[in-house]
């Protein structure tokens, strides 16, 4: 069987293709290789309407004139008629040692004459090109070819053929042509000798690559079983799998050794403690992974953890510039409280004045305990005693605003601004941060102007984002952290805001008294009750501001449509309702409760554009979500944003369908390939709601949810309502949230590290040793 047939074959069925030639480039995107393309059908197993047919997919650079073997599948688009979806392709060589010749010595190859591309034939056989491109030693054997010609003819041919020997050959093992180009985007033309050499590298460098499919290029070179590579490479992904999916900063050695074996053994082979033992010292004395005492790390978490401990002791260790007498603190305080017409509590009052006696304080409490009304005290009682304007317009980029108020997402960012009536910032855009490995601005090398910074929902900070913050704060900056302990820890590594409080090495003033629940709010009482392991018996009563509807999984749907129906009539809009829910699979998930609240609140008419993203439909009105931060366009992670409107390809100058999305009056342009940055947001993941509020939140929470049931998660749902909250589920699953007593562990040792720190501090004041 030839090179063709065996293409056209799959598993003894024959495969769809068409053979052709490019006629015409119709459109193409640089950046993720998709291309739309005109061509003159020669042959096809297909059942074809005309002689030429529009090919779309993932494709290389496609010259007109040229022809290629296409294998997919026909497809009807709406619009533009009959297309061939690719899911494969080759150049088409000439298959005959005429044809070769021929091809050879034409314009394409400058230096290879007839005669040379004769003797090349000769020697390599009808397989010549192939041979070339997989093995470039072979043409030594070639008389009277110079070095430099057969590297010359070689790169030529790379040039040709190299990108579509990366796709065959990941093609082989599985990989998808979009997963390919991605590959050979990232490589270039050393793809194949990565592949070829060391497929593991794909894990780190090229998104979408997991262990499973470098393992299946690795078993294709001969790296199976036990052979070193193979175990190293598991090691690393399963420390790096273990930290990202369950938010440790290390991994026991103990518990990570059978967690590797598990992965790399099969019934063929079987892997040895000893052997990832062996390797594991290799890496840590290659640098490859960080050993400390029985714990491993990935390196940027080890130094993460170590640098917070660096910040903390460089940020401690700063005397406050100015210390005023606690009269002239009482007196200014005074004054502010009568302009403002308030009465700072005894808790609140404390508060603020460690604020302004400590060059790091922590500011912890629940809902309604006060802590923006603290923050905005802070703020002012800060300017007044250093006789500082808070007029944004009275400085100049020379002479920037000395105080910083900064927060994990946009939304937690904009709430802190609006309750100051001061600017605030994300802490990425604080930092300058570049996106993908353009890595931050600021640091230890180049550190933030100013001289108080407020950091608010730090319980959202993971350990990596703490460190980079931490380092960029200069001596002499005062810093307040502020933050929930009881709400979820951060998507990310670490827990920062709870080791912090565990270690009580930094002055901390936790806000215990409850305000707004004197101004009737039953949801500050229910989250506080709950937050004590306790389950309100009065859950299922009716109160003013919340409700409880009792319901199972199966009625999950029809009970959230009716509370938002109702809510709707109330006229209520989309974007002042959040439905919560903690896992996206199953029909009570957040996958499908976007897909009924998107045909409720927004559905499809033929006055309303519509753009079909894979399996979602995104129309003009549709209230969506922002996934990953995007510094360019001041539009980060958790922001919540509106579609103000479509454009279809052949209406804009780039031929591209677009997707404009109003976040908080900032538009922002997406291409349909920059879509999977964004999701339906009419329900979201709890995780996803933290830092912002909403005026009404709808809750299910049923026994399918049992795996992420804990109190912090509800908790934490509870308090992003405002105004109502509404509750539906089974209150045996309420039961098992709140008084759940197994709380996820993290592995951390920041809390020991800054302990040993307050330990060293105090040897040294009391000058029995030295700071270390």
């Amino acid at each position: 069987m030839d090179e063709q047939q065996s293409l056209e074959q799959d598993n003894g069925i024959e495969r769809g293709y068409i053979k052709g030639e490019v006629l015409h480039l119709v459109f193409r995107n640089d950046e993720n290789a998709y291309t739309v393309a005109l061509i003159r059908v020669s042959e096809t197993n297909e059942e074809l309407k005309d002689k030429k047919i529009t090919v779309v997919g993932i494709l290389p650079q496609l010259d007109v004139a040229e022809t290629f073997l296409f294998f997919g599948t026909i497809t009807d688009h709406p619009r533009f008629g009959q297309q061939y979806q690719v899911e494969q392709f080759r150049r088409d060589l000439p298959q005959t040692k005429n044809g070769i010749i021929q091809y050879l010595s034409s314009d394409r190859f400058p230096g290879i004459g007839k005669r040379t591309a004769e003797t090349i034939v000769e020697v390599l056989g009808e397989r010549a090109i192939t041979r070339i491109v997989e093995d470039r030693a072979v043409l030594k054997a070639v008389p009277k070819l110079s070095k430099e010609k057969a590297d010359q003819l070689y790169q030529q041919l790379i040039d040709q053929q190299g990108v579509e020997q990366v796709l065959m050959t990941l093609s082989k093992h599985g990989f998808g042509l979009e997963l390919s180009m991605k590959v050979y985007q990232k490589y270039g033309f050393q793809a194949l000798d990565i592949i070829q050499t060391n497929p593991y590298q794909l894990i780190a460098d090229v998104e979408g690559i997991g262990f499973r499919k470098a393992d299946l290029l690795g078993a294709a070179i001969g790296l199976t079983g036990n052979h070193p590579d193979r175990i190293r490479a598991g090691l690393l992904f399963v420390v790096q799998e273990l930290c990202l999916q369950d938010g440790h900063v290390y991994i026991e050695k103990e518990e990570l050794i059978p967690h590797v074996k598990q992965l790399l053994s099969s019934p063929d082979a079987s892997i040895s403690t000893e052997e990832v033992e062996h390797e594991l010292l290799t890496m840590e004395e290659e640098d490859a992974l960080v050993l400390e005492e029985t714990r491993v790390y990935i390196k940027s978490l080890y130094f993460a953890e170590k640098g917070i401990v660096s910040s903390v002791r460089r940020l401690m260790a700063t005397e406050v510039k100015d210390e005023f007498p606690e009269s002239e603190f009482l007196k200014t305080l005074g004054e502010l409280e009568e302009e403002l017409k308030i009465e700072y509590a005894p808790q609140q009052k404390e508060a603020i004045q460690t604020a302004l006696a400590n060059p790091f304080m922590l500011l912890t409490g629940g809902p309604g305990t006060g802590k923006t009304t603290v923050i905005k005290g802070i703020v002012e009682t800060y300017a007044r005693l250093n006789g500082l304007s808070l007029d944004p317009k009275a400085y100049t980029k020379s002479n920037p605003f000395p105080i910083l108020l900064v927060a994990p997402t946009g939304r937690a960012a904009k709430r802190m601004s609006e309750a100051t009536e001061l600017p605030a910032v994300t802490i990425h855009r604080l930092l300058g941060w570049k996106g993908g490995n353009g890595g931050f601005e600021k640091g230890e090398h180049e550190q933030l102007e100013g001289e108080l910074i407020i950091v608010d929902e730090v319980s959202m900070v993971d350990i990596w984002l703490a460190n980079q913050l931490l380092k960029a704060i200069p001596k002499g900056m005062q810093v307040v952290f502020v933050g929930d302990q009881d709400q979820l820890p951060s998507v990310g590594p670490g827990q920062v805001l709870k080791d912090f409080l565990d270690a009580e090495v930094v002055p901390t003033v936790p806000l215990t008294a409850i305000y707004r629940q004197k101004e009737g709010s039953s949801i500050i009482e229910l989250a506080h009750e709950m937050k004590q392991g306790k389950m309100p018996s009065d859950l299922p009563e009716a109160k003013p501001d919340r409700r409880f509807f009792p319901c199972t999984t199966d009625h999950v749907q029809h009970v959230v449509t009716q509370i938002c129906e109702n809510a709707i009539k109330k006229g209520y809009l989309a974007r002042d309702i959040q439905v919560l829910a903690p896992m996206y699979k199953g029909q009570a998930g957040i996958t499908e409760l976007n897909r009924i609240l998107q045909e409720l609140f927004n559905p499809k008419t033929e006055q309303k554009r519509e753009l079909l993203y894979g399996e979602l439909a995104y129309r003009t009105g549709d209230v969506v979500l922002q996934l990953v931060n995007n510094p360019d366009e001041n539009v980060y992670n958790g922001d919540r944003g509106e579609i103000v409107a479509i454009f279809y390809a052949k209406e804009n100058t780039e031929k591209q369908d677009q997707v404009v999305i109003s976040f908080d009056g900032t538009e922002v342009v997406y291409n349909k390939k920059d879509l999977n940055q964004i999701t339906h947001a009419y329900c979201c993941s709890i995780h996803k709601s933290q830092g912002s509020e909403f005026p009404i939140v709808v809750m299910p929470v049923v026994r399918n949810y049992s795996r992420m049931l804990r109190r912090n998660l509800i908790y934490t749902g509870i308090t992003r309502a405002k105004k109502f909250l509404l509750l539906c589920g089974e209150l045996k699953s309420f039961h098992t949230a709140v008084t759940r007593e197994d709380e996820l562990i993290r592995y951390s040792m920041l809390k020991d590290k800054l302990v040993s720190l307050k330990q060293s501090q105090q040897e040294y004041e009391n000058g029995n040793g030295q700071l270390t």
